[in-house]
């Protein structure tokens, strides 16, 4: 147990704590503190395995919980950033800050998901890159590479000498750091809902596609909601492929604390209007889950992505558990065919149907890993009435 006190003796380079910090910086799907927290908990991780640099010094902190432990991490690296530049419109400094999520934001509550949004962000700074602001993020994107040299090596020789006191130092700042970016994050508000958007507000929403050959067989939704105003009883859902059948054949299931009522489309041809009606009606504010199933009737008709349309007061940002598991905002995962795997994948916000269907380049922090077949996002940034959201995919070619 002594040994455990005494500070690490595994000595990293400068480069390897660059490519940890850099890799750190250029995760679109949850903060610096998610994934290294992650690589304590799961010391045979992928996180752990490229973050080892970073985490491997703060087992003198034994005694401590893996969060205390990112924490330190996130806490040096937040304090030297501070200490880079000689004035508060640094440009290495405010791209730092930007690259690991430092508050504030300028302008705004909470940081982008991607490294070139966040990137843009910073041109709402004035000055700082430009007057007028650049018109792209060339700028940033220069600075970046010069600073993060600067803050690797500085961290490197750092890692080294820190003792535990020092370590424990560091826990108060990254704590700090989170609880700002919290509170901001908290802030958040979703753009005005249409008049006739449904009066709920999602605080979670899970989609999941189960895939036949080129289709979506199945379509599970699970909703954590909160009503926006008094004697909400319900909540509208639609078929995928729209459905004029009769009601009792509706390809839409209740699967948990809901009942599915269906009545006849307004007019000829329309589709069958379908509710799943809750177990009681919410009052304004009142939090309620449910879960529903769709199917599609058009198995042979391809699909090249799997779509949310915000029809209702929008959805919180997404935050994800150190295991990945979403808790809040809105996730879409697909679970594709195993005998008909895409070529490719990506998510998508806020885009036209054309602007969805245009593969981003590689390296572009929107690419999705196929791999086996199971894929999944969680949309960091809160989701928006009145827009898009999902995941697109592209098809081998026969």
């Amino acid at each position: 147990m002594q040994a455990n006190r005494e500070r690490v003796g595994e000595v990293a380079s400068p480069e390897v704590v660059e490519d940890a910090l850099r890799w750190l910086a250029t995760r679109s799907n949850g903060g610096p503190i998610r994934f290294l927290r992650y690589a304590i908990e799961e010391p045979a991780s992928k996180s752990a395995a490229v973050l080892r640099s970073l985490v491997a010094p703060t087992e003198i902190l034994f005694a401590d919980t893996p969060e205390l432990r990112a924490f330190a991490v996130l806490g040096l690296i937040a304090d030297e950033i501070g200490k880079l530049g000689s004035a508060g419109d640094s440009r290495r400094r405010n791209t730092l800050m930007a690259a690991f999520r430092i508050p504030p934001v300028p302008g705004e509550t909470t940081w982008k998901a991607t490294l070139e949004d966040r990137f843009k962000q910073l041109k709402r700074l004035p000055g700082v890159f430009g007057d007028p602001p650049p018109s792209t993020t060339a700028p940033m994107h220069k600075a970046w590479r010069r600073a993060i040299g600067e803050l690797a090596g500085v961290i490197a020789g750092k890692l080294v000498s820190l003792d535990e006191p020092g370590w424990r130092f560091y826990i108060d700042v990254g704590r700090a750091v989170v609880e700002v970016a919290g509170r901001r994050c908290a802030g958040w508000r979703a753009r005005a809902a249409s008049k006739g958007a449904q009066p709920v507000f999602m605080k979670r929403m899970i989609v999941t596609a189960v895939m036949h050959r080129k289709t979506v067989r199945r379509r599970i939704t699970e909703r954590d909601i909160v009503a926006c105003e008094d004697g909400v009883d319900g909540y509208d859902v639609h078929a995928l492929t729209g459905w004029t059948h009769e009601p009792e054949e509706i390809p839409v299931t209740a699967l948990w604390a809901c009942r599915l009522v269906t009545s006849p489309g307004a007019h000829p041809g329309d589709p069958v209007r379908t509710r799943l009606r809750f177990r009681r009606t919410l009052r304004r504010d009142e939090r309620y889950s449910f879960k529903s199933e769709a199917l599609d009737g058009e198995l042979d008709e391809e699909r090249c992505w799997v779509n949310v349309d915000v029809d209702h007061h929008g959805i919180d940002p997404g935050v994800c558990a150190a295991d990945g598991e979403p808790v809040a905002g809105l996730t879409v995962q697909i679970t594709f065919d195993e005998k008909c795997l895409p070529e490719t994948c990506w998510w998508y916000a806020e885009q036209t149907e054309y602007e969805r269907r245009c593969r981003p380049p590689d390296g572009d922090a929107h690419l999705l890993p196929v791999d086996d077949g199971f894929v999944r996002h969680t949309f960091v940034e809160g989701c928006h009435p009145r827009e898009n959201y999902g995941i697109a995919f592209r098809w081998k070619s026969p």
